[in-house]
């Protein structure tokens, strides 16, 4: 209904013309991507992941059922979203269902940081979740530690994405990564 709703808006300035069709067009994509991630991160209203406990997106309540099954047998996943906003939403909802920490670079993260958080992250006894941006976490970094890898939102360019995936695909990779 969220997603019908604000069809029907850019519908209407569209054939009112009161914006420019261009603009509007991909601001409008923009926005679509935000609802197809979570109606919270759509609306920017603080609402949280879960309502009452419960998930109000199927697409976040898979991403945390194929968190919790790698947890369960020894993975670590690597997160990777377009929106670095969406990931400090994400990160206390997998921590407080998880237990755990949840790491998160994002291109506000310092040089020094980035390293101990990719440090953190290779150590066996370290956190088993990352969240990434698509842009920070696509060069530079090795994360061998991770085995499972999602992508939460696609990229604009298939290339950017893949490019991210590869952090898990380095050399030292030990393990079969999905």
């Amino acid at each position: 209904s969220l997603y019908q709703a604000y069809i029907a808006q850019v519908e209407e300035a569209l054939e009112q013309g009161t914006a420019s069709r261009r603009g509007l067009i991909l601001a409008s994509l923009v926005k679509i991507k935000q609802i197809c991630n979570h109606p919270a991160h759509f609306a920017g209203d603080g609402s949280g992941i879960l309502r009452g406990g419960k998930h109000r997106s199927p697409k976040i309540e898979r991403i945390f059922e194929l968190i919790g099954q790698a947890v369960a047998e020894g993975k670590k996943v690597l997160l990777f979203t377009q929106f670095p906003s969406f990931g400090r939403m994400l990160a206390p909802a997998i921590e407080a269902e998880y237990g755990m920490p949840v790491l998160q670079l994002d291109g506000s993260v310092s040089r020094s940081r980035r390293t101990e958080l990719v440090e953190q992250f290779q150590r066996d006894t370290g956190p088993g979740v990352m969240l990434l941006s698509v842009r920070a976490g696509g060069t530079g970094i090795t994360l061998t530690r991770a085995s499972v890898v999602i992508h939460i939102d696609r990229w604009w360019n298939p290339a950017v994405e893949d490019q991210a995936t590869d952090r898990a695909y380095r050399i030292g990779q030990e393990r079969d990564v999905d």
